[in-house]
């Protein structure tokens, strides 16, 4: 997630996180996820040459050698530095990982440890991080300690799409004791009622980011939302009509990034002995049919939208069919909301396609017992998808301690929901917001439709 983890104002933790609002971090667990995303990095870098480990220079990816240095060093500085007052493991690490002072371009030109010694420091890191967080309570310190796993983790959703970007080989994330089933697709519409709707995140739920601060009244009129994403299926009609070689599907921003990429189809697809194929990582393999659609631009989400007579939910009705429950009259909505589509239960594979078990994304009829309250299907997990909307702050927006987490990509970026098939369930939730420019088609991003 180059474009919202590359920066980070080093600043105080500010008033406005209401820690003590929150409901309580458990360390155990905190310790537990911190071992997990590390373990999930070594998997993430496992094979990788000293070439790779670095990699070319390009916009949308860092080099990994660098990123997973950058990790740990969030946990050290804001954990042990920052918080309790210890002093750095290595006296150059400001230089060498502080997102905020060290330019993207120049990353690739630092003199960065071996692979070995940035392992060793990672292991420093973490070894100290799991010490102080069995010393008492303190719940500031357990906020960082639960900040930097999620920003851990998104690291490690960004390493894997670096993967897919570079051509390297797919990594070994996939476990037999987990599969999921063909289940083709899902057609039809969900018919979502009107009414007042708390959009956002309350401090009741455990830890949240800024930009999901806080729960807020917003009305709701009725529309129609797919129940699923659009499938390849679904885009390949597009592709074939034409869309991509017909201006009038085209905003005027999306034509001339189109016409600049030269794209004729979604970036990692070819025509093969008369089908598609899509690029997996370093492998070529027939186009799943059924399968949610991924890596495409906000720009080509409009485009089929304008082609299919839909157009992209907004960000405040994606999260009403996410997380909205039926009024009893069954045509408002309900002063209630779920936590997850399913209900408040975790994530698990049954219920979604997280935590990158499946190596894709799969069909968009699968995990029926998944289902939003009002029959949505895989709105958490399988593909982020696109909405129509502007990242902008919620009311009364106020930075937390990361202040360059949510506030430079204000105005600039589109809101994205719902995580993706390489997303960690355990930080994940209806509430949750990313954001990316509309041009991004290289990250793990889908969308569904809703109609006119």
């Amino acid at each position: 997630m180059t474009s919202n983890l590359s920066r980070v104002t080093i600043t105080g933790i500010q008033n406005n996180n209401k820690i003590d609002d929150m409901r309580p971090l458990d360390p155990a667990t905190i310790i537990r996820q911190m071992r997990d995303a590390h373990a999930r990095s070594l998997q993430l870098i496992d094979g990788l040459d000293d070439q790779q480990m670095m990699g070319p220079k390009l916009a949308t990816v860092n080099p990994l050698r660098w990123e997973i240095g950058h990790a740990a060093y969030f946990y050290e500085y804001w954990v042990l530095r920052q918080h309790l007052g210890h002093a750095p493991i290595h006296a150059d690490s400001d230089q060498l990982y502080d997102s905020i002072s060290i330019a993207h371009d120049d990353r690739w030109d630092l003199p960065l440890p071996p692979l070995a010694e940035t392992l060793a420091y990672i292991e420093q890191v973490l070894a100290k991080v799991e010490q102080v967080l069995t010393q008492g309570v303190d719940p500031k310190r357990d906020y960082l300690a639960q900040y930097a796993v999620f920003h851990h983790d998104m690291h490690n959703e960004a390493y894997t799409y670096t993967r897919q970007t570079l051509q390297y080989p797919t990594p070994s994330l996939s476990r037999d004791d987990i599969q999921f089933p063909a289940a083709g697709g899902l057609p039809g519409d969900a018919d979502i009622p009107g009414g007042r709707f708390m959009l956002g995140a309350s401090a009741q739920k455990g830890f949240v980011f800024d930009n999901e601060k806080w729960a807020h009244a917003v009305d709701i009129e009725p529309f129609r939302i797919a129940r699923a994403a659009v499938s390849n299926t679904d885009f390949a009609a597009f592709v074939e009509a034409g869309g991509y070689q017909n201006r009038d599907f085209w905003e005027d921003d999306g034509w001339a990034w189109r016409e600049q990429a030269g794209l004729k189809h979604p970036l990692y697809w070819r025509r093969h002995q008369g089908g598609w194929q899509i690029r997996q990582f370093d492998q070529w393999r027939a186009i799943p049919s059924d399968a949610a659609l991924i890596h495409v631009s906000w720009h080509e989400a409009q485009a089929y939208c304008r082609w299919a007579g839909r157009r992209l939910p907004s960000e405040a009705e994606w999260e009403v069919a996410a997380a909205g429950l039926p009024g009893e009259d069954g045509f408002s909505l309900s002063a209630q909301k779920r936590y997850f589509p399913w209900g408040d239960s975790e994530p698990a594979p049954t219920l979604a396609n997280l935590d990158g078990y499946a190596l894709g994304t799969i069909d968009v009829g699968a995990l029926p017992d998944g289902d939003s309250a009002f029959g949505c299907r895989q709105m958490i997990g399988n593909v982020w998808e696109w909405t129509q909307d502007t990242f902008q702050p919620y009311p009364g927006f106020e930075a937390d301690m990361y202040q360059d987490y949510s506030q430079p990509l204000f105005g600039i970026t589109k809101v994205l929901r719902g995580g993706a098939w390489t997303t960690r369930g355990r930080m994940i939730r209806n509430s949750w917001r990313t954001y990316y420019g509309p041009d991004r088609n290289d990250v793990f991003a889908g969308f569904r439709t809703c109609a006119l």
